[in-house]
């Protein structure tokens, strides 16, 4: 289990102005602006629970994860993973989480894949049978047989994730810790990595806290949200409650000719061309069928289509209703 209570982190920036002159001032006399990354924020996650932790940058998120990981010290609050101070316990702690930075290798560069996962069954002092055990399936599960051989630099970005994500569960963590683990990644790779991650979890009941701006992940991988800005948890509930937000909005797009407009309640013209137009409507005030009959008073519709907002939409109206 997880629980973080009234965590809080602070950063010391150095600030200095453009210029030769600047930098030399900035030796004697240094000006800094601390900026709170987080701000008493609180949350519990239940063992074998999959958890998409969203924001826009610089929300938080990487400095939870790593606070979680042990990699920060937090300024204050108290922070237990299976009864475990993770900054405190670290040793004993990594031993039960992976970690996989979209942004970050833990893989060596020059080297074969193969050889980057023996050098880590060494460091986690992984058991010898247990070691070929895991690394035949997630070989099999990640489609990694053709690369191990290869130096990760000569990887593609999504061959690289791949291995990222083999490498952080070699030796069967509880909890895996997944940080943008799809960024730049095509649809094929995104595919294969989201499938695995739910056979892991549906398999090994492993934990799974995912971030990312991909929502797509969000809904096919998580069973419920947090949202954080601010440095504070503004919304934590189940996905349905993100698709609930924006239950009521509808999107209408039509062909048309000879538009002329006129305000209808809830309905919203956000977009208009010379033989089209897309609207928004809030069926908490006005219908559908009533604002398709409104609509064909004031154009000659060719074709028309109707949508509910997809999550990306859901959840940029939940960043502007929270104003972050």
């Amino acid at each position: 289990m997880i629980e973080l209570q009234n965590i809080s982190k602070t950063y010391k920036v150095a600030r200095r102005n453009a210029g030769g002159l600047q930098a030399l001032k900035s030796l004697f006399h240094r000006n800094y602006t601390y900026i709170k990354a987080l701000d008493q924020i609180s949350f519990s996650i239940q063992d074998g629970e999959m958890v998409g932790y969203i924001g826009p940058n610089g929300a938080g998120k990487s400095s939870t994860i790593k606070i979680m990981s042990g990699i920060l010290t937090p300024d204050s609050g108290t922070c237990k993973i299976d009864n475990l101070v993770p900054w405190k316990q670290r040793k004993t702690h990594v031993h039960n989480i992976g970690v996989v930075f979209g942004q970050r290798s833990q893989l060596w560069w020059d080297v074969p894949i193969i050889d980057s996962f023996e050098l880590l069954r060494d460091i986690y002092e992984i058991n010898p049978i247990r070691y070929r055990k895991n690394l035949e399936e997630l070989t099999e599960m990640l489609f990694l047989t053709d690369i191990l051989k290869t130096p990760a630099r000569l990887l593609s970005l999504g061959q690289r994730m791949r291995c990222e994500i083999a490498a952080s569960l070699l030796h069967d963590p509880k909890i895996l810790f997944l940080d943008e683990p799809t960024i730049g990644l095509d649809a094929v790779s995104k595919l294969a990595v989201r499938d695995f991650i739910r056979h892991r979890n549906q398999v090994y009941h492993t934990t799974v806290i995912l971030t990312t701006h991909d929502m797509q992940d969000i809904e096919a991988l998580t069973e419920r949200i947090l949202l954080i800005g601010h440095g504070q948890i503004l919304l934590d509930g189940p996905i349905e409650t993100l698709k609930e937000h924006g239950s009521s909005v509808r999107k209408l797009h039509i062909d048309c000719h000879n538009l002329d407009f006129k305000p209808f309640p809830g309905l919203v013209m956000v977009d208009r061309h010379s033989a089209s137009a897309d609207f928004t409507l809030d069926t908490a005030i006005s219908s559908v069928s009533d604002a398709i009959n409104h609509l064909n008073r004031c154009a000659q519709i060719d074709d028309l289509s109707v949508t509910a907002a997809t999550a990306e939409e859901l959840v940029v109206s939940l960043y502007q209703e929270f104003a972050i």
